[in-house]
């Protein structure tokens, strides 16, 4: 069981450190595209889609990943 745990872990830090750095040029995105008309661009526009598209997936993975954390520790406590 703690190996599961531990490997968990350790997606769920890799995950964590994806999502900081996904965040991180999705924000510098948004500070270029200040400017910028929606559409007008259509390259960056589709850039900007598709990133913000790839943040909320891995978001959403990320938590998956913090409740099969939570069911583990779930598990160990019963056992």
């Amino acid at each position: 069981m703690s190996d599961e745990s531990g490997s968990a872990r350790k997606k769920f830090r890799f995950h964590f450190v994806v999502e900081i750095v996904l965040i991180a040029a999705l924000a510098l995105y948004l500070v270029l595209a200040k400017e910028q008309v929606v559409g007008d661009d259509l390259a960056f526009t589709v850039i900007g889609a598709g990133l913000m598209a790839l943040v909320t997936y891995w978001t959403l993975s990320t938590l998956r990943g913090v409740l099969e954390i939570i069911v583990l520790r779930t598990r160990e406590l019963k056992h």
